[in-house]
């Protein structure tokens, strides 16, 4: 597979709104953990090798254990998830998935036992921009394999 095209460089005002959503979803006060296995949950499900290869290797390097990773396509049977952690990896399927049966009620009522609104607006921010980078990353090809985490060698 190669690159079809560089998007940062061919609209460096789109990659620049891109950083600005992203930006807000660090400022949001959500876990960088929860967010690590939300946007790596969300790339699975769209497929795209580049954000999984950078989600996973910054979850390893903040102290996610392999484990957790290796077992979060299957989080619903696996027991190393907290609740919270269940409420927002079902929140992000459905999000992700949102054109195959909405958001159920059941997955928004678990969210907010465990989301305030301004808390699930901006998981929702999260799953959002995640989302847009999957489809930049995915429909342009961009090359697999060369991130390295600034947030140092994993643990």
């Amino acid at each position: 597979m190669h690159q079809r095209l560089d998007y940062k460089s061919a609209s460096p005002e789109a990659f620049k709104a891109m950083l600005a959503t992203e930006t807000q979803v660090h400022r949001s006060g959500l876990e960088e953990s929860l967010l690590e296995l939300v946007k790596t949950r969300a790339s699975q499900i769209n497929g795209c090798a580049w954000c999984l290869d950078m989600h996973t290797k910054d979850a390893r390097a903040r102290g996610e254990t392999e484990q957790r990773l290796y077992l979060i396509t299957a989080w619903r049977e696996a027991p190393c998830y907290s609740e919270r952690e269940r409420a927002a990896l079902a929140w992000t399927e459905a999000v992700t998935q949102i054109a195959v049966q909405g958001v159920p009620e059941a997955v928004y009522a678990e969210a907010r036992r465990h989301f305030d609104e301004k808390a699930l607006v901006d998981l929702t921010l999260a799953i959002v921009a995640i989302n847009g980078w999957n489809r930049m990353n995915v429909a342009f090809q961009t090359q697999v394999g060369d991130y390295v985490s600034p947030h140092g060698k994993p643990r």
